[in-house]
């Protein structure tokens, strides 16, 4: 289970290097043309609302006034604190009260599945789990939200291809020892494969959204709490590490952007990609955390709302962390496209 579960209830860094079926709503081969004839692509990534709609709201008028013509908006998961389509409401309401782009994209995360753990949206049951409601019921009310029917899909910000995936199960349903953890089908991992692919002999660098942290790349994931986040992480490790212009953004952890390892570059061994592709912490709307130095994690002190600016160039990708709260840069790092 993981480890907030209950929390509905109440300056330039090195990059660090890290060892170790049918599309849905896909952008058609030639849709999206040549490259944009402007320099520069800029578009946001934020994550982990939870619930924090003052804070979402602050984040949305923070980019708006840095970023106005954002290409779109990626949001890594944790839309809502339970998954109630309430919920789903509320976080639709503030967002058509503030100015954003046009283009969103909305990742699954695990607190879009905590509906079984409540009676009644006031009452936590968690030992009557899952208190009658199904699990297709949770991604109905996720697809109602995203204007979609898939959990993984593709998105173009500016002509930048941005692909979204996400699990296909709440594993407690099916295996009473497992919570959170992700499970992808193999649609999925195939529908994966033939994008990244796609997009790389066209040269064009992916931007992948996900909820779910990898093992072993961005700050918190070398904690024990992260470990086993993913059901197949090798084998999406194989396909992501194949491609050098892979950009994934994650989310889940609320782990501080001032960490030096906010940003890596993950080279995954047997995929004949020795420079391997970069992995990037999306920071949290909801509150931060760092290592607590035993193997667990302390929140971050005073307000924290946080997330990112991506600028796509022709030669590289510039990644900028923002402290929406502080209307303040807190760093930023270049990542070369190999393909330039």
């Amino acid at each position: 289970m993981d480890r907030r579960s209950l929390l509905a209830a109440g300056g330039g860094a090195a990059l660090a290097v890290a060892a170790g079926a049918p599309q849905a709503q896909a952008i058609a081969p030639g849709t999206l043309g040549r490259w944009p004839g402007r320099d520069t692509v800029r578009f946001n990534v934020i994550s982990d609302i939870q619930g924090d709609l003052g804070d979402f709201g602050r984040a949305l008028d923070d980019m708006a006034a840095v970023n106005p013509h954002s290409a779109g908006l990626a949001v890594a998961g944790d839309i809502t604190p339970r998954g109630y389509d309430a919920e789903y409401a509320q976080v639709g309401a503030e967002l058509k009260r503030h100015s954003h782009p046009r283009e969103v994209a909305w990742a699954i995360g695990n607190h879009e599945f905590y509906v079984p753990k409540w009676r009644d949206p006031g009452t936590l049951s968690q030992d009557t789990w899952p208190n009658g409601t199904t699990e297709d019921s949770l991604f109905r009310s996720f697809y109602r939200f995203a204007g979609r029917n898939t959990v993984h899909t593709e998105t173009s910000f500016g002509g930048i291809p941005v692909l979204t995936l996400g699990t296909e199960r709440y594993m407690h349903y099916h295996d009473p020892k497992l919570w959170d953890e992700v499970w992808i089908s193999e649609a999925q991992f195939a529908w994966l494969e033939n994008r990244l692919w796609y997009w790389s002999r066209r040269r064009r660098p992916v931007m992948v959204i996900t909820h779910h942290p990898l093992p072993n790349t961005v700050s918190g994931t070398r904690n024990k709490l992260y470990a086993s986040d993913y059901l197949q992480a090798d084998r999406l490790l194989g396909l992501l590490g194949r491609h050098p212009d892979v950009f994934l953004f994650c989310g889940h952890t609320h782990w501080d952007l001032e960490l030096s390892d906010w940003v890596v570059r993950r080279v995954v061994p047997g995929t004949a990609n020795l420079s391997g592709f970069t992995v990037v912490n999306t920071g949290a709307i909801q509150t931060g955390y760092r290592d607590d130095g035993k193997g667990g994690e302390v929140s971050v002190g005073g307000t924290f709302n946080q997330g990112l600016q991506v600028e796509v160039r022709r030669d590289a990708v510039v990644i900028k962390a923002r402290d929406f709260a502080r209307r303040a840069w807190l760093k930023e790092i270049t990542v070369p496209l190999a393909a330039s």
